[in-house]
């Protein structure tokens, strides 16, 4: 399996994009270390770039449409029924939703690759039932692994390969003739970015590419998740330092709230309330979606809106119909406040953001409307803290989510459904840093209980004795712990658990 991915010319590409953009990588995420003492804020140095009228390039017209975009972990039967879900985009997804073990690494690549070559196919061991491909499917992006992660299963004079190069690589490199061939092109989501300087840096690896491959400039295409406070400041930036490259930004909803409470982790006055209470209609996340709307819209670019974690409740009709009318009011929201598209985790959820979007949205996209508010988005807005409550409820909630995902992710699984939502890193990580964030400032809970660390062990004790014992039980016990009571915050739990996946 690993000779048909990582083939002799495929490791050259490898070692050349490590050896060019390595130590790069590794000067940004030490940037990123120096700036954690700083407070987030629109940047002096770059005012010109938000005053000067540009546009990022137009988008290709296969892609002008994008209103409903499903995502999901490269697993062979999930590729295929997403790309037929009737969406108009599948992300194949290397970051969130995808636990990487070297196998679902390289068996991700094979399976896009066939997807490409439109050759794959699945049966069912269990029932025989066999699924291919429709002749008509959504068009593919795919999402490498953050800059902060490596996969250690593959060296460049004795370091580790950044895994977002090993993951963007591989799949441009095994796919770039096909899709060329069929009248498509490479297009890829861009997680984590914290500010424009590492949008630089994956303008300058698209302009690599294509020069060694001999495609013209713009031919490589991707999205940005604005999923991290500071990148939220950056918006017109890194549309400006992708703009041959661009296409467009995504509110990436769940990681930006982890990201807010990361941000503010040494301020008691900016503690959120349950999970459950933060959700679009908050003012700092409403603030954060319409500025992203406002931002794209000026340059030209795509405004795509935020997940829909739902998926279908089979044996409770009056429960899947309020969790149906949640999805329906948040796309409302979105459609009508600007954004171009969305994004839904499970198939059954396409026809249902679809019908709002086409209801309100007759042309491929709204680009050309411009959002011109009242008052400017200012800093405040972005800063304001949600208002809401603290409940036992809730923390007992965060330890079975965090808990029962982190045991997931151990045993090679990175998308798992959850209480009726399909949850993935960034919930989780909403989940453990808010118990971190609660017990660091021993919260006050609504039932009179305050949150210190006998009484949060006490409440992990009892949740996770609920869960039969399987493997990485225990030492998921010791990580989950350790991430809920470290004295600082740790900044993402995938690096921690990654060393105890097999090499």
């Amino acid at each position: 399996m690993k000779q048909e991915i990582l083939t002799y010319d495929a490791k050259l590409f490898l070692d050349s994009l490590s050896n060019t953009f390595t130590s790069r990588i590794k000067e940004l995420l030490e940037n990123r270390n120096t700036k954690k003492s700083y407070t987030p804020s629109f940047i002096h140095q770059t005012r010109n770039i938000r005053d000067d009228d540009w546009e990022v390039i137009p988008p290709p017209k296969e892609i002008q449409k994008r209103k409903v975009e499903i995502t999901g972990p490269p697993v062979r039967k999930m590729i295929i029924n997403a790309l037929n879900s009737g969406a108009d985009v599948y992300m194949a997804d290397f970051e969130d939703s995808n636990c990487p073990t070297f196998h679902n690494c390289i068996q991700g690549q094979i399976n896009l690759r066939d997807a490409v070559s439109g050759t794959i196919e699945y049966t069912n061991s269990k029932t025989g039932k066999k699924y291919s491909l429709d002749d008509k499917t959504a068009v593919l992006f795919v999402r490498p692994r953050g800059l902060h992660l490596i996969e250690k299963n593959y060296f460049v004079d004795n370091d580790p390969i950044p895994a977002s190069l090993f993951d963007y690589g591989l799949y441009i490199f095994h796919n770039w003739k096909a899709l060329n061939k069929k009248g498509s092109r490479p297009y890829f989501y861009l997680p984590k970015l914290e500010d424009h300087t590492e949008a630089r840096l994956w303008n300058d690896i698209f302009n690599f590419t294509e020069s060694a491959f001999g495609l013209p400039v713009g031919t490589i295409r991707a999205t940005v998740l604005i999923e991290t406070l500071p990148a939220a400041f950056q918006m017109d930036e890194i549309l400006y330092e992708l703009r041959e490259h661009s296409a467009g930004l995504n509110c990436g909803r769940w990681d930006y709230i982890f990201s807010f409470i990361k941000n503010h982790q040494n301020d008691r006055s900016a503690v959120l309330p349950d999970r459950d209470q933060i959700g679009m209609t908050q003012h700092f996340m409403r603030s954060y979606s319409l500025l992203l709307i406002q931002t794209c819209h000026r340059r030209g670019a795509h405004a795509i809106g935020g997940m829909a974690a739902q998926i279908p409740i089979k044996n409770n009709p009056e429960a899947n119909h309020i969790a149906m009318e949640k999805v329906r009011a948040d796309k409302l929201r979105e459609v009508q406040d600007g954004h171009d598209g969305t994004w839904v985790a499970h198939p059954v959820l396409v026809d249902v953001a679809k019908e709002i979007f086409d209801k309100h949205l007759s042309t491929p996209n709204q680009i050309d409307k411009q959002i011109y508010l009242n008052d400017l988005i200012t800093k405040n807005d972005l800063f304001c803290i949600p208002k809401g409550t603290c409940t036992e409820e809730g923390l007992r909630k965060n330890v079975k989510v965090g808990f029962q995902y982190l045991n997931a992710w151990l045993n090679g699984n990175g998308c798992v459904p959850i209480n009726n939502l399909m949850e993935d890193a960034a919930t989780a990580e909403i989940s453990r840093a808010q118990i971190w964030q609660w017990l660091k400032y021993k919260i006050w809970l609504t039932n009179g209980k305050q949150v210190t660390k006998p009484f949060l062990k006490k409440i992990i004790k009892e949740e996770t004795n609920n869960f039969r014992e399987n493997d990485k039980f225990k030492e998921t016990q010791e990580i989950f712990s350790d991430l809920c009571f470290s004295k600082n915050l740790v900044d993402f739990l995938t690096p921690k658990c990654y060393d105890l996946l097999e090499i």
